[in-house]
């Protein structure tokens, strides 16, 4: 299958315009989740779309309760995050503090017209208005994971790697994306001619354990 290369400025434009085409949640911001596996480039993307949009970022990493916790991390943007946003209330959580390996303190997400949630398992935790996932090859991701985390990450990898594979093999998030973009070659993104993802804003087929179609609408 081609694929079409693209800047970062140019991934941002894609995903900003594919926002604003999905339709409105009926309360609440706009809610976009950028996933995809560990050393994909999720946090780079979220942080260049946030800032194009000026809208406050989640950090899945700040909800894991550490080396074992994406499951229960992915719960948490669920109930504290996610639920609250589309009633259209103020979303509070607690960040997990990793210096000390126990919760920390109180962050509250900044009112706006967006948000933006970022991390494993970002589109795995209920409905948001675009899902984005990137996708790199497995070597890639390791040398970056490695790269930006050091050999201390090395121990853990193949662990959070399983908790990944089980995660979406629950919920395959990246089949019901609305947009894809690989992130493995030389000029940042590529984006497939003719994906397997919907269009963006299209509605896509229920995953088994549940994220609802769209629309209605909706460190590792």
């Amino acid at each position: 299958m081609r694929t079409t290369p693209l800047t970062t400025g140019e991934a941002v434009d894609l995903v900003v315009a594919a926002l604003a085409s999905a339709p409105a949640p009926a309360r609440g911001p706009r809610v976009l989740a950028v996933d995809g596996r560990s050393g994909s480039g999720k946090t780079d993307l979220a942080a260049a779309v946030a800032h194009r949009l000026g809208a406050p970022v989640v950090h899945l990493d700040d909800l894991y309760p550490g080396w074992d916790g994406l499951a229960d991390g992915v719960v948490v943007l669920a109930g504290s995050v996610l639920a609250p946003l589309r009633a259209g209330r103020e979303a509070v959580y607690r960040r997990w503090d990793w210096a000390a390996d126990a919760p920390g303190g109180p962050v509250r997400v900044p009112g706006g017209p967006t948000v933006v949630l970022e991390g494993v398992g970002a589109g795995a935790a209920g409905p948001v208005d675009l899902l984005v996932w990137l996708e790199a090859g497995a070597a890639v991701r390791r040398r970056r994971g490695l790269d930006r985390d050091g050999e201390a990450f090395a121990p853990h990898w193949e662990r959070w790697a399983a908790q990944e594979d089980a995660l979406f093999a629950r919920v395959p998030v990246a089949p019901h994306a609305d947009l894809v973009l690989g992130t493995g070659g030389a000029s940042g993104f590529s984006r497939a001619v003719a994906g397997s993802a919907p269009r963006p804003g299209a509605p896509a087929a229920a995953p088994p354990g549940g994220r609802t179609p769209r629309p209605p609408a909706g460190r590792p």
